[in-house]
């Protein structure tokens, strides 16, 4: 299946360690899709809440369709997002028992409809950051390497 990105959540792969990934489906009002769809979408501060069996995303800033009337969207208003039961009483028993924390990863469109990937992931500490920055400039090193030898 194709999946189109619209946004990743580039900050949330360098400041957590992704454990778990699952794919869920967002609750749009019109306005936000359309605005979804040309790409005014910012996953940078947004992160995911579980509340009576349910799961919202919170802080995720979806800009105002141009083209809207009064009955535009509220930019940062809390979404619902859409998984199975099962899925949730594992992530809400892994957030409360091992610290979890719920991240959104990636916004992508898969046959017309908008889909999110979570991930339940740790925050990492600044030496963990500073082993993966290091491990990015070897493989950029190695790779550098081989292509001189070629």
């Amino acid at each position: 299946m194709e999946r189109k990105i619209i946004t990743t959540n580039r900050k949330a792969f360098h400041d957590f360690t992704i454990f778990e990934k699952y794919e869920a489906g967002i609750v749009l009002t019109g306005t936000e899709i359309k605005s979804i769809r040309i790409g005014a979408i910012n996953l940078k501060d947004s992160f995911c809440k579980i509340d009576n069996n349910e799961i919202f995303l919170y802080n995720c800033h979806i800009s105002p369709y141009e083209n809207g009337n009064r009955y535009n969207h509220e930019p940062k208003r809390t979404r619902k997002l859409l998984l199975t039961k099962k899925e949730i009483l594992k992530m809400q028993t892994k957030v409360k028992k091992e610290g979890y924390t719920i991240v959104p990863l990636e916004i992508y469109f898969k046959q017309a409809l908008a889909k999110i990937e979570i991930g339940l992931a740790k925050g990492k500490k600044i030496h963990d950051k500073r082993e993966d920055i290091a491990k990015k400039d070897q493989k950029r090193e190695m790779a550098r390497a081989s292509k001189i030898n070629y």
